[in-house]
């Protein structure tokens, strides 16, 4: 196996990594603090084609490989993973969910907007008592002449608040439970569409998550993605699409607390000497890089297995378990390197160590995942 990058790809490191060290990182700690959406940057990621960069140039993407996408979601969580999770929910949740399962006609009026940038897209699959369980759904679309009548509530949506384009899913035959289950295109401006309390969180805060909710919404029966009783199939491939995000941005998160950590104690003096000589502070420190390249491995390993057309549901979950992990074992050691200055806000170790742990729980639990693996190993 060739482990080398491709020009293009180390290209796209570089171009990601610019900007995101020059536009993103400087604002990173100001967004998390005031719980702001980075909108500005939003638009100059557009502008450099990362909305829409897992997308064909056929309709108006980058047409970038799964391992740049990887690339492109780690430098950015590095700087911000706000940031970072905002540009993996718009490329593999929802322009990977249209290119893949959409018509022609919603490629065209959905998904090339998408790529763009001008507008911006939100996944909405969980709700209050269906989290885990995607197959509980209990918001219900009935057909009524040539659209669907929707009503429930979806909560915890990344992008929820300000998405122009949103990937809902209903029930629309509940007999047949996870089989029942359809996927609509819906638009913010569809009357009975409102957005409900935003939730304020302890990470990742300069993203908006919220809770939508659909009171006797219209959509016309065109905006149906794939046939009624497809939406769980939709809903579980591009989970396993999402998972290499959260991977790629839980890596990210991790290799910035040991960059921080690996300078701070360079720096710190202690008993005389700087505190990267004690041992100590130097197992840590390779514990942590050990990690976070087994980590990033997975995370590749993944994409190529993606971007190949193979299937790649266990290597998703095996990418997505054991980078979450590692983020969190990883600011766990920077924090201690860091001792009390870790803990407060003037170093970004205390920002990394709220963010990390979020990746363990949203695109699928770490337990969930372990449950993908071994359904895996034992078929």
């Amino acid at each position: 196996m060739d482990l080398n990058l491709s020009p293009e790809q180390e290209m796209m490191r570089k171009m990601v990594r610019d900007f995101a060290q020059r536009e993103v990182a400087p604002i990173a700690a100001e967004i998390d603090d005031k719980g702001i959406v980075p909108f500005e940057n939003i638009r100059k990621m557009a502008q450099l084609g990362l909305l829409g960069l897992t997308v064909s140039e056929k309709y108006d993407g980058s047409g970038a490989d799964a391992i740049s996408y990887a690339i492109a979601i780690e430098e950015l969580a590095k700087a911000c993973a706000s940031t970072a999770i905002i540009l993996a929910v718009q490329n593999s949740l929802v322009c990977g969910g249209i290119e893949k399962f959409g018509s022609d006609e919603q490629k065209t009026k959905y998904l090339k907007p998408l790529a763009r940038g001008e507008k911006l897209g939100a996944f909405a699959l969980t709700e209050p008592g269906a989290g885990c369980d995607a197959a509980a759904q209990s918001t219900t679309a009935v057909r009524d002449g040539d659209s669907y009548m929707i009503n429930g509530t979806k909560h915890f949506i990344t992008n929820g608040g300000f998405a122009d384009v949103i990937i809902v899913f209903a029930m629309t035959d509940k007999a047949q439970r996870s089989k029942g289950i359809s996927a609509f295109l819906v638009e913010k401006g569809f009357k009975g569409f409102s957005v409900g309390k935003e939730e304020h969180k302890m990470g990742i805060r300069g993203s908006n998550t919220c809770e939508l909710v659909f009171t006797d919404m219209r959509v016309p029966a065109a905006n149906l993605m794939g046939g009624e009783g497809q939406g769980f199939k939709i809903a579980l491939t591009m989970l396993d699409a999402g998972r290499i995000g959260v991977a790629a941005q839980a890596v990210g998160i991790a290799q910035a607390a040991l960059d921080a950590s690996a300078k701070y104690s360079k720096e710190r003096q202690q008993f005389g000497k700087p505190i990267c000589e004690f041992q100590a502070i130097q197992w840590m420190l390779a514990d942590m890089a050990t990690r976070i390249e087994a980590a990033r491995l997975l995370t590749y390993n993944a994409a190529l297995k993606k971007q190949s057309g193979q299937r790649y549901s266990k290597e998703a979950s095996m990418a997505k378990l054991f980078a979450s992990e590692t983020a969190v074992f990883v600011v766990d050691r920077a924090m201690q390197i860091h001792g009390g200055y870790g803990y407060m806000k003037e170093y970004p170790i205390e920002r990394y160590y709220r963010d990390a742990k979020i990746t363990e729980i949203y695109e699928g639990t770490s337990e969930v995942q372990r449950m993908v693996i071994a359904r895996a190993v034992l078929e």
